[in-house]
């Protein structure tokens, strides 16, 4: 590490594809120069935005001359992040979304992981905490202790969360392409970084920083929340994946379908939209019914919609108003703006022992991919 500090070549590149970002941009950008590892440049596309992005980011780059803006017409994320890329002098690559936040350790533990690991390491992954508009914590989190060989378990399960908890070598990206940009031509935005994974799993390995080193910010509003563009880029992902794996059991997809729905219903549940959710809980069992049923989170979100549906018909709007009150005083009770409070939630064992026993079962699986060649 320290001999790539002597040189004047950042070794990361941290590539940021902002889109009227103007709101977190600022909270974004503070959380990557305030790392404890500093060998970095910061790369910002401005991608067409129509806010005061590129104003912003150009007064902050005034203080820190590692902060450089890019400007492109509005050709979408993949196209962004593949800008950036091209741009980018450093041999690992970092991306993190224009809205979400790095607490101060994360690079420097990932290029620690990713320096040391052999090259058949290709990519680095941090834990995530859901925050708010506000940077609190919202109890929701993405951790997972999968590494090695993991392409047949992200096929199932997008484990990593999100595109803002890794650190991948260049190198990597220089064999299996950038982001794929036939998402957005086909109106399928919303998979591209799980797409780009699975690219690079085929043929590197992966290692885990078990700790809860990212902000991963939850907006209404926000691309994730566009959920059938999703469902459209995972169809077309797994498409993809069809026509390349021919020996991959067809069971392995269902399971893929169902689970993502079942996080869709999820999300739509979060966001109180109870019919929304309900469709994608029904999208779930038509695709996959028998893993649906030995779900118990399908029978916990089915019950609470229909509950949602009811009180939200039963109550008035004074009602509303008290009960949303009281709900987000709770919240600031309970939240913490450090990342030590997701550690302590009691869930997460068995989560960890779940996910890890999906994964030694989907070792035992018998398709090749490169990596096993």
């Amino acid at each position: 590490m320290s001999r790539c500090q002597e040189t004047d070549t950042p070794l990361v590149s941290v590539i940021i594809p902002a889109y009227n970002a103007e709101r977190f941009i600022a909270k974004t950008l503070e959380s990557v120069i305030n790392q404890t590892y500093k060998n970095i440049e910061v790369l910002v596309v401005d991608d067409g935005s129509s806010d005061r992005t590129a104003e912003i980011v150009n007064q902050i780059s005034q203080n820190d001359s590692r902060i450089v803006l890019l400007q492109q017409s509005n050709l979408g994320v993949a196209a962004a992040r593949n800008l950036a890329i091209q741009t980018a002098k450093g041999e690992f690559i970092a991306p993190i979304d224009a809205d979400d936040i790095w607490y101060p350790t994360n690079l420097e533990k990932q290029v620690h992981c990713l320096s040391q690991a052999p090259a058949s390491v290709g990519l680095v992954y941090s834990w995530s905490a859901d925050i708010d508009e506000a940077d609190w914590q919202t109890g929701e989190y993405r951790a997972s202790l999968i590494e090695g060989s993991v392409f047949r378990t992200l096929l199932c399960h997008y484990f990593l969360g999100n595109a803002s908890s890794t650190l991948i070598r260049r190198s990597c990206l220089e064999r299996v392409g950038g982001y794929n940009c036939i998402f957005k031509q086909q109106n399928a935005q919303g998979c591209e970084d799980w797409d780009l994974y699975l690219r690079i799993a085929e043929h590197y390995q992966f290692r885990v920083i078990s700790e809860f080193l990212v902000g991963y910010r939850k907006l209404p509003a926000s691309m994730s929340r566009d959920f059938t563009s999703m469902a459209k880029s995972h169809a077309l992902m797994l498409q993809a994946i069809r026509q390349k794996y021919f020996d991959i059991p067809a069971l392995i997809y269902r399971l893929s379908s169902s689970s993502f729905y079942l996080y869709l219903a999820r999300q739509s549940y979060q966001g109180k939209n109870y019919l929304a959710s309900l469709f994608w809980l029904t999208a779930a069992f038509k695709v996959d019914f028998t893993t649906s049923l030995l779900r118990p989170g399908f029978y916990i979100l089915l019950i609470m919609n229909f509950f949602g549906m009811i009180t939200d018909s039963l109550a008035t709007k004074c009602f509303r108003g008290a009960r949303l009150t009281s709900s987000l005083r709770l919240n600031r009770k309970v939240v913490s703006t450090s990342p030590e409070f997701i550690n302590s939630k009691a869930d997460i064992r068995i989560k960890l022992l779940i996910e890890r026993s999906l994964h030694r079962w989907m070792q035992g699986n018998q398709f090749k991919t490169s990596l096993d060649s």
